[in-house]
Order: C-alpha cells, then sequence, then structure tokens
C-alpha cells in the first residue's frame, strides 16, 4: 500500500472493529512498557553484547533456579509424565475441567501455608486457579465490580495495574496517596480523602486493592495498616483484595502478616460479610520464579465469588500438564521448606548488594524487607522537582547509562524522583556491573554540574585562561564502553 491509501482506509478499518481494539487505554504507552521496548532492541550480554542494556525493570526472580532445576533432574517421572513408571501423557493430554487438579490444588494450598509460616491455613475447595495474578486480578474485577464502577490502590503502585484492572473490565482506579514522609504508609486520613475523591467523581467504590509485599516499594504491611483497612473496609460495607504473590519473598524483619491472618480474629471470623469480602490473589511467578507457567490462583470465602471465578476461569487456565508437575514438586516438603529458606537467604544477599552500591553512590533507597526491587531515591539528580525532570533523567539512565529502571510516576507516585529498580533477575556479576554503570553517570553530572558552577563564576578577563579541557567519566549513549573525554 501507499501511505496516502493507507490512511484513507485508516477511517473505515477503524469503523470495522470494536472500541476496545481501536481505544488506547491498555497502557502500553506507559514509560513502564517503553523502557522494555528499548531494553528488547538492545539487551545486554555478558559475550554477545556487553554494552547492551542491564533489564532492571523486571521484577523475576531467577536466584534460585538452580534449586528447581535440581529438583526436576532428581524427579525425572514428575518432568517426564509418568506415574510410577507409567506414561500418564494421554490422561493428561485430554479434557480436564477448570475447577483444576485435585491434587495440585492441595499442593498449592499447603504451599501457600508454608509460605506464610503456617499461621494461616487455606481450603483447596475455596481456591481458583488462573493463569497467573493478571488474570486472577481481572477475574476478581469482572466478580466484583461493574463498568464504572472503583477500586482504590496505594500509591504507588505497580504499573500493570492500569491494564490488568481497567482495560477489559471498565473499573477505574482512584489512587489512596501515600507520601515518603512516612514511608509510603497508608493512612486514615488518605483512605477517606481516596474515598471522598471518587464520591466527587460520582464514582461507586467497590473495593480496596493492595500489594503485600508492595510492589514497588519492596515493604510489608504493617499488622496496624491492615487492621485500618478491615476497619476501613467493614465502615465502607465494600471488598478488600490482598495481592500477596510476594509473600514468599520476605527476607528480614518484619515478618509477613496476611490479610487472612486478620481474618481470623475473633472479631472478623463471626462476621460473616467481612469474611466474605477478603479475597487473596497469588501466584507462582515470584515466590517460585517461574512466570512462564502461567499459574496464579484466587482465594475467597465467599461462595458465590468463587462459583462465578471458577466459571470464568475457562478464558485462562492453567495447563494439566503445568499442574501434574507443581503438584509433585509442591508435595515434597523438604524441598518447599528448604527452597523458601535458601531462596529468601539470597534475595537479602542480592538486595544488600544494591543498597551498598547505590550507598556508595550517593543514592538512598527506602528501607524495604521483601520484594525483588528497591524504591530508589533519585530526586538529588532532577534538574528541577518535577515529573517531567524524572522523565528526563529516566531517558538519560535508560539511553545513555544502559539500565533499564521504572520511574516513579508510571507507578503513579505523588512526588518526582523516585524509581524502581530490580535485582533478582540477574547474576552479582551482572548487578555489579550495574551499580559501576549507575555509578560513572552520577559521577559525571556531579562533574558537569561542578564545571558549569565554574563556569558561570568565571570572569570575561580569566575565562580564555581557565577554559583546560575537562576530562570526565561518562557512559556514552552509543552503547561504548566508558571512556574519558
Amino acid at each position: 500500500f501507499s501511505y496516502p491509501f493507507f490512511f484513507e482506509l485508516w477511517p473505515l478499518q477503524m469503523k470495522l472493529l470494536s472500541r476496545k481494539a481501536t481505544c488506547n487505554s491498555h497502557g502500553q504507552d506507559s514509560s513502564y512498557f517503553l523502557g522494555w521496548q528499548k531494553y528488547e532492541k538492545n539487551p545486554y550480554h555478558e559475550i554477545e553484547n556487553p554494552n547492551g542494556i542491564i533489564q532492571m525493570g523486571l521484577a523475576e526472580n531467577q536466584l534460585s533456579f538452580d534449586l528447581l532445576e535440581s529438583w526436576i533432574e532428581n524427579n525425572p517421572d514428575a518432568a517426564g509424565f509418568k506415574r510410577d513408571g507409567q506414561s500418564i501423557f494421554r490422561e493428561l493430554a485430554l479434557f480436564q475441567d477448570y475447577h483444576g487438579l485435585p491434587d495440585f490444588k492441595k499442593a498449592l494450598a499447603e504451599f501457600m501455608s508454608e509460605v506464610r509460616g503456617n499461621k494461616v491455613s487455606f481450603d483447596p475447595e475455596k481456591l481458583v486457579l488462573a493463569a497467573g495474578a493478571t488474570s486472577a486480578n481481572e477475574t476478581l474485577m469482572f466478580c466484583l465490580a461493574e463498568p464504572g464502577d472503583a477500586f482504590l490502590l496505594p500509591t504507588p503502585y505497580y504499573p500493570g495495574f492500569d491494564r490488568d484492572l481497567k482495560w477489559r473490565t471498565g473499573v477505574e482506579i482512584v489512587p489512596i496517596h501515600c507520601h515518603s514522609k512516612n514511608n509510603f504508609r497508608i493512612t486514615e486520613s488518605a483512605l477517606e480523602e481516596a474515598y471522598q475523591s471518587a464520591q466527587k467523581q460520582n464514582l461507586r467504590v467497590k473495593g480496596v486493592l493492595v500489594t503485600n509485599p508492595s510492589n514497588p516499594l519492596g515493604t510489608t504491611l504493617t499488622r496496624d495498616e491492615l487492621n485500618l483497612l478491615f476497619t476501613f473496609i467493614t465502615a465502607k460495607q465494600i471488598h478488600l483484595i490482598s495481592d500477596e504473590i510476594y509473600s514468599g519473598t520476605v527476607f528480614s524483619s518484619p515478618d509477613f502478616v496476611s490479610a487472612m491472618e486478620i481474618l481470623t480474629d475473633e472479631k472478623y471470623s463471626m462476621d460473616t460479610e467481612v469474611w466474605n469480602r477478603v479475597h487473596i490473589v497469588y501466584s507462582l511467578s515470584k515466590d517460585l520464579g517461574l512466570p512462564g507457567f502461567r499459574v496464579g490462583a484466587i482465594y475467597s470465602n465467599d461462595d458465590v465469588v468463587v462459583a462465578a471465578a471458577t466459571k470464568m476461569s475457562s478464558f485462562g487456565l492453567v495447563s494439566s500438564q503445568t499442574q501434574y508437575l507443581l503438584a509433585k514438586m509442591l508435595s515434597d516438603e523438604k524441598f518447599c521448606k528448604n527452597y523458601i529458606v535458601e531462596n529468601k537467604k539470597r534475595l537479602k544477599q542480592q538486595q544488600e548488594m544494591l543498597i551498598s552500591g547505590l550507598q556508595a553512590a550517593g543514592i538512598r533507597c527506602l528501607k524495604s524487607n521483601a520484594g525483588l526491587f528497591c524504591w530508589v531515591d533519585m530526586s538529588h539528580l532532577l534538574s528541577s522537582k518535577t515529573f517531567d525532570a524524572e522523565m528526563d533523567l529516566w531517558k538519560k539512565i535508560v539511553y545513555d547509562v544502559g539500565l533499564n529502571i521504572s520511574p516513579g510516576s508510571s507507578c503513579h507516585c505523588s512526588e518526582p524522583g523516585w524509581f524502581r529498580v530490580c535485582f533478582a533477575n540477574m547474576s552479582a556479576e551482572t548487578l555489579n556491573l550495574a551499580i559501576q554503570r549507575l555509578k560513572s553517570f552520577v559521577q559525571s553530572t556531579a562533574g558537569d554540574t561542578r564545571i558549569n558552577s565554574q563556569r558561570i563564576h568565571q570572569s570575561p578577563k580569566n575565562s580564555r585562561r581557565r577554559s583546560l579541557t575537562k576530562w570526565v567519566f561518562r557512559l556514552p549513549s552509543d552503547g561504548r564502553e566508558p571512556d574519558e573525554r
């Protein structure tokens, strides 16, 4: 087609497609996704592309993959779809209903309890399987809200929620604005302000959704915050969704407190209404490092929600082969206990490496105890305290420094200068390289600032004599090794 002919056809094409297909509400134009696109065009590889972009925008856990691979090697029957040495490939390949394999749901429920220190238990009959947490969260939106209804979310929050919760459901997100002055903790006033904001927009609030541990903060909700949330949803007669997909990544104190733990308190356990309005989302993508397996789950005490979500799960099932393999893995108590302990140990080591490296570069992080990332404060590197300046800094870090990190604005942070930096999807050697790149950038930024300051204070008489070449260590934008210029 010639370009003019293509654009003549475009209005007709738009009329032939649905509004969902042609709208721009997916969120793909967010800087969160744009950074990924830049990385995919020039990905770092220690041998094939050592000057490429290092992916620090992907919350993926690759630190304990050797433990998974070792288990697979030692359990060939599970990986080979055999039972007592006999193939069950045909049994797994044929039709399965959407309730899921009972053995897998039982093993998953027990693993969820183990991750939470066995302080709570889960009934496999109240679990609904889904193709990852993305599918689970969207399914809950379909079950709990109508198009045009709203859910309240504390900021900053995972950028993908703009897609997962809103795009196909028509549900709106109203932010609960949290701030650095109290380490982004949820407060009663912030909850009430968000609720009133929704009402002013004529939005019916159907619930609150939190991630615990938080993505992107890497912190766990305190028991006081959870009690505050329970008081709030009780008073407003709305739902609470607790996305707990990072619950197995809590590597230091304070300990993780699940919404289920609060729900078992006497004052709530006898309240059927509240009991039925608290829902848990879980996944094996983060805790077990298996995002490609697409295993997510909804846990709810509401029989109607469980029944409806189960019917909807036919649009995003977990394959029988995946369920069979993981049922065997998660039923291995010795393996699960060792994995949870060792994985936390490795996460803590990697996190401490990142924090110490950033501190050496004069960059501070929010104190965190969980997750696969740090919430990093680079506000002192901004040219001005604006989100435009944050985007300028982000572009320099992606394009010039060669690190894809996520700007706080993509997470709807109310303060410019914060960034989410992931550390668990790479080796210690790659993380060290990323830290060195960032250090060099900070040093060059400080050098440029000093040079500009000196130039401003130079008198015209002495400017010629003082205009000696300044050698500054920086990473070129063309991706070559750092050099002196």
